[in-house]
């Protein structure tokens, strides 16, 4: 995630930084450009239809679309935005679950032993989360205390370890039934956590939608010179590319964000959020 002063209109404006839309789009950019002015060059030198009053009206059709367009990209924005919204919402739920299930362990004045499992696991569930969501393998630090195996869902057997040593600290009579039912909630959120972030990754906009987006933006660019070039001439030629770059741009960011868990410079600041769960947790049980 890009970490920026909103305030700062002139570094906006001129600086380019590797997650540029233009970067992704300057071959169609260039393509449509060249585009338009074969079409404006053969309608104004050799078809001559400027007089007929049928090909000039085809403005019309973009004036009533372009209403349809936007209207389609501001709903398509707005789904990718609460997906992106939301994730950082469950994110910010494993901080908290994690920081209280650890000052409840600090409260329980276990020993040693059961303190370095806790501090071990709690910040361990991040982490395999987080390379879940990324579809990768990696378990935070390597360690006796809990272990894994890799062809298996990782997050539920972290859980299932830390639920394990808290059933079996009441079995030893070392937790009272009550202080077992507080903790067990806490683990219990994990998995909540965990269920609500894959059904974000795991649920893209439906692809007809997105199919469509697409066809519909580009059929309205490429019929942008038939109409307008005759009140633009040549100038068609900046134009047009520059409006594909404005709503390719919007489908571009719509969908790198609906996907908040990855790696991109718009994603959420995942691997910041399980390195400050493994430095709080170890703050407080040390």
């Amino acid at each position: 995630m890009i970490n920026y002063n909103p305030k700062d209109w002139f570094t906006f404006i001129f600086h380019a930084h590797k997650s540029d839309t233009i970067r992704k789009l300057w071959p169609l950019m260039i393509s449509v450009a060249i585009f338009s002015g074969i079409i404006a060059f053969l309608e104004l030198n050799y078809l001559k239809l400027a007089e007929t009053t049928y090909v000039k009206n085809i403005g019309m059709m973009h004036n009533l679309l372009g209403f349809v367009i936007s209207m389609l990209l501001v709903f398509r924005t707005n789904t990718s935005y609460d997906r992106w919204w939301e994730g950082r919402r469950f994110l910010g739920a494993l901080t908290n679950v994690s920081r209280n299930f650890a000052i409840k362990i600090k409260a329980l004045k276990l020993n040693k032993e059961h303190l370095e499992f806790f501090e071990y696991g709690i910040p361990k569930y991040a982490f395999a989360l987080k390379e879940h969501l990324r579809e990768k393998q990696y378990f935070g630090k390597n360690s006796f205390l809990i272990e894994v195996d890799g062809g298996k869902h990782i997050p539920n057997q972290v859980a299932a370890s830390i639920s394990s040593r808290v059933f079996d600290l009441q079995a030893a009579g070392v937790i009272s039934q009550e202080q077992l039912i507080i903790l067990n909630a806490d683990v219990q959120q994990f998995t909540d956590i965990c269920g609500g972030c894959e059904r974000i990754k795991n649920t893209p906009i439906p692809y007809s939608y997105s199919a469509f987006i697409k066809k519909f933006i580009f059929i309205y660019v490429i019929t942008l010179p038939f109409g307008w070039v005759f009140s633009l001439g040549y100038f068609v030629v900046p134009i047009v590319p520059f409006i594909l770059y404005v709503l390719a741009s919007l489908e571009l960011i719509a969908e790198e964000i609906e996907n908040p868990f990855g790696s991109d410079a718009n994603d959420l600041p995942v691997d910041e959020i399980c390195n400050n769960i493994e430095k709080h947790v170890e703050q407080i049980l040390r």
